[in-house]
């Protein structure tokens, strides 16, 4: 029984550590500081109290289940905005996402180089951690809000991109660092073919994947939202061993699932949902564990400090003009995704890409990435309700919405569909019977503030309201309009 018994007090003590994790979150109900901090300084205070727990936590396996955290992340961002919404930012997105990936980076290197005296490599290497940016961190501030407009979406998209931006760029700095005869063109050549293989791929994955969970009966429901995950695993792994981005495939896979029709999605959406806040937990605990902030020099918390005043008030608000300078974004819009580009675990990760890589004084810009997460986390995140109320971005309250009503079909309900009012919409504000509906299209129930209300004629539409409805086909793309925010609606087809 020694074994069992060893095992249990193991196992006691993570589930604890776990559950009170979880349960901190409550605090930032009452305190703007973003959960993500709470999981990360918890865990680098553990490692620093028990020396034993820091010297049997590998980078290597931390690394390892980083990269299948943030496959689950990644794959439920994309569910989460789906194609539509995406769509609608897709410019300000891929600008955001990748021109300021490499933006980010190329400033980065500039201060780490000329301001902090590092050599060439090393500044590129903190330069490449740290463009890579986490809404998770303000969401997790903003608790049951959310932004309206399209800032949000962008915000969103553009980790959904940068992620997988950031993560091939750094493979890149990676091989320039340990070989001799590298030249930077073989950065740029590196990051051309994972994104270009990563993105293909993904459009080949969503091109299976939908179409097999549509069409695949199982014996049980509950194994529907497993094998959606596992598919995108499979993604993952069959894209990198093609030398291709994997997160990148697996994000581009969510997007179309997010609006796709199929059976047993919602069992898929909560899973995965689910699945994506334990992994979040998960990185961040697991990545604080590497770290030993009672050993970090003076030179490192300078340096680190530096970088993250640098970012939060110069380099990332210089990036976002250029960026999105074409945009359709109001100027507070701008400046509130300036100030909200967060960093989070994905820097900690490549840095530890970087050491693992075997890049001299990797060590060094491990420490100074970790810092520069703290100060943008804590420091940062900790104002953005403050921001968003200076600069009047709309936020609304999302409701607890703890019971559900479901009815069970055996068939496709192919005239069924749900919206939800955005602020700004022609549908906010008015009336049922004044909607510009189709002759077969009916309201059949509209929910508000969690409560089923009647759809009678007088009720006045509000933002927020999540309106079911029976439509043809045809009217779904007019009924989009008639739901969504001006600025968020997707380009006329022509």
């Amino acid at each position: 029984m020694t074994e069992i018994s060893n095992f249990a007090g193991i196992l006691l003590v993570v589930t604890a550590g776990f559950a009170l994790a979880v349960l901190s979150t409550k605090l930032t109900e009452r305190v703007p500081l973003p959960a993500p901090a709470l999981f990360l300084l918890g865990a680098a205070a553990v490692s620093d109290l028990w020396p034993g727990v820091y010297a049997a936590v590998p980078v290597r396996t931390v690394e390892r289940i980083a990269v299948v955290a943030l496959i689950v992340i990644l794959f439920n961002g994309g569910i989460e905005i789906g194609w539509r919404r995406f769509r609608a930012s897709l410019a300000p997105i891929l600008s955001l996402g990748v021109l300021g990936t490499f933006a980010t980076a190329a400033l980065v290197t500039l201060v780490a180089r000329y301001g902090l005296g590092l050599r060439w490599i090393l500044a590129g290497i903190v330069g490449a951690a740290v463009a890579p940016t986490d809404p998770a961190v303000m969401f997790s501030v903003l608790g049951r809000r959310e932004i309206g407009g399209r800032s949000g979406t962008t915000l969103e998209g553009e980790a959904g991109v940068n992620d997988p931006a950031g993560i091939a760029l750094m493979l890149g700095m990676i091989e320039l660092a340990t070989h001799a005869d590298a030249s930077f063109w073989v950065v740029v050549r590196e990051f051309a073919i994972a994104m270009s293989i990563g993105g293909a791929l993904g459009l080949l994955g969503a091109l299976v994947l939908i179409p097999l969970l549509r069409t695949l009966r199982l014996p049980s429901e509950s194994l529907f939202p497993v094998l959606a995950l596992v598919l995108a695993g499979a993604l993952y792994a069959a894209t990198s061993v093609a030398h291709g981005s994997g997160f990148l495939a697996v994000f581009i896979a969510g997007l179309f699932l997010g609006d796709a029709r199929m059976p047993y999605k919602g069992e898929i959406e909560r899973f995965s949902s689910a699945l994506a806040g334990l992994a979040e937990l998960v990185v961040f605990v697991a990545l604080g564990l590497t770290i030993n902030i009672g050993g970090f020099s003076g030179r490192v918390w300078l340096d680190g400090v530096v970088l993250a005043v640098a970012l939060a008030f110069a380099l990332r608000p210089l990036v976002v003009l250029v960026t999105l300078v074409r945009s359709r974004l109001s100027r507070a819009e701008r400046v509130f995704i300036a100030w909200s580009g967060l960093k989070g675990a994905v820097p900690i990760l490549l840095a530890a890409f970087a050491v693992l890589g075997g890049v001299a004084g990797a060590r060094h810009v491990y420490g100074v990435v970790f810092v520069v997460v703290l100060v943008s986390v804590v420091g940062q995140g900790t104002l953005v309700p403050l921001v968003a109320g200076m600069l009047a971005i709309p936020v609304r309250d999302r409701p607890a919405l703890p019971w559900e009503l479901s009815v069970r079909l055996g068939q496709e309900p192919p005239a069924a569909h749900e919206f939800v009012v955005r602020a700004g919409s022609p549908a906010a504000g008015r009336a049922i019977r004044e909607l510009p509906l189709g002759e077969h299209d009916w309201i059949t129930l509209v929910v508000r503030d969690g409560i089923a209300t009647r759809p009678c004629g007088s009720l006045e539409l509000q933002p927020g309201d999540r309106v079911l409805l029976l439509a043809e086909e045809s009217d779904l793309e007019p009924l989009t309009r008639l739901f969504t925010a001006a600025e968020e609606q997707p380009p006329q087809r022509t």
